[in-house]
């Protein structure tokens, strides 16, 4: 089993921002860049348009949880950052998975 960290500062935030490769889709954003160690750690980006703090940490939750059931497809190694976009409001936890092992797999950083 991986263990992944999260990422809490701006700095790395913006580190993956401006260094790493994004790929959208309609719910979902990626980015992912390689941070040189065995963990993965993810970083999860709702803003205030997608909803009050209660859809935000909603949406953050399906996002966290959809990961860590799928943790052990992803390559170690990574520094991966998701940002949900507003049409990610009113969607399920199927959706918000099935968006985030299409960017995985954009990606290529799923093994199967």
């Amino acid at each position: 089993m991986k263990f992944s960290e999260s990422l809490k500062k701006n700095i790395d935030f913006q580190n993956v921002y401006n260094n790493g490769r994004s790929f959208a889709n309609k719910y979902l954003v990626m980015y992912i860049l390689e941070n040189g160690t065995q963990n993965n750690r993810i970083g999860i980006s709702v803003s205030k348009k997608v909803g009050n703090s209660v859809i935000r940490h909603h949406i953050t939750r399906l996002v966290r949880e959809s990961y860590r059931l799928h943790e052990d497809m992803f390559n170690s190694g990574l520094d991966i950052v998701v940002i949900a976009r507003v049409s990610a409001k009113n969607v399920g936890y199927r959706d918000i998975e099935s968006a985030l092992l299409h960017l995985g797999g954009l990606h290529n950083v799923i093994s199967n």
